[in-house]
């Protein structure tokens, strides 16, 4: 069976950018990811749902909001044959229909600024690399849809009040406005391409060829956007500004082979400074006109 992809929804002219999710057989979470993108103060974008071959609670679960969603919403399947999260990753790319394209993943609720915030500071030549806060399990579990909607999900004392201790709660969700700016301006965190809050132009992500579908779990998301650095595609620190909330899970997907091997291929495209995955969205070589693309320097935020 091949990738399937149902709609629902039409795009309006103009729509600013497609938020792309990925997500495997998490159906209580994603939906309370929806709910957060349904609660956004943005509606210009469509959400384009990259399913890494789940069963039927998740696409039920998608048709039961999608009918009624704010925006469109786009589902991308393929059958389950193990961790393929850059495959299913590079058919919704395909799938979306807008210049810009978010990446966050189906735990992760988003602040109901995130979308507004990634269109608002979106810049030619540039990717936007975000933040997130990691809840505990309980926590987690409390968060309903009302706590969403109200945005109560992503207030440091509703979740001191609900399990978080002060030091889990992300000093990311405690500013605001300049003060968030003047963070991310002193930050000294990498502006990486992390996988649950990043943002770039389908022209760039379409001239690093996508994402590596050789890559299991474990980094496949930072060696896509070091291929964007290599073509001269630098991050812009937004971790303070463009906020998700991360829902607790198991990773039983995550084994040291698959880690070891992806830190090969990582090794490897710094050391050649590769921009192009030959096992990408075109399977092959690069063409000739985006061989010997010259490389700048690395990300500085």
């Amino acid at each position: 069976m091949s990738t399937t992809i149902r709609r629902w929804g039409t795009l309006a002219p103009r729509t600013q950018l497609s938020v792309v999710l990925s997500t495997y057989n998490q159906p209580a979470w994603l939906q309370k990811t929806l709910l957060g993108y349904a609660a956004q103060t943005a509606g210009s974008f469509e959400v384009v749902i990259a399913d890494d071959g789940s069963d039927a609670r998740t696409s039920e679960a998608i048709e039961r909001m999608a009918s009624a969603f704010p925006v469109p919403v786009v589902h991308v399947w393929h059958p389950d044959q193990g961790f393929r999260k850059s495959a299913i990753l590079n058919r919704a790319i395909e799938a979306a229909r807008t210049d810009y394209l978010v990446f966050s993943d189906g735990d992760c609720i988003p602040r109901a600024d995130f979308v507004a915030t990634h269109a608002a500071l979106r810049r030619p030549g540039r990717f936007l690399s975000g933040g997130y806060c990691k809840l505990p399990m309980t926590t987690s579990q409390q968060v309903d849809a009302e706590d969403i909607v109200q945005g109560r999900f992503a207030d440091p004392t509703w979740l001191r009040h609900h399990g978080c201790t002060d030091a889990a709660i992300s000093r990311k969700l405690r500013v605001h406005g300049l003060r968030a700016r003047v963070w991310d301006q002193l930050s000294t965190a990498r502006a990486s391409w992390n996988g649950h809050n990043a943002s770039g132009w389908r022209s760039d992500i379409l001239a690093v060829n996508g994402f590596d579908e050789r890559m299991g779990y474990g980094g496949q998301d930072r060696e896509f956007g070091e291929r964007l650095v290599n073509r001269g595609i630098r991050g812009i620190r937004i971790r303070h500004r463009a906020i998700v909330v991360h829902l607790d899970h198991p990773r039983g997907y995550a084994t040291a082979e698959s880690i070891a091997h992806n830190r090969a291929i990582r090794a490897e495209t710094r050391r050649s400074r590769s921009t192009w995955a030959a096992s990408g969205l075109r399977p092959g070589p690069a063409p000739a006109l985006e061989t010997g693309t010259p490389v700048l320097e690395s990300a500085a935020g």
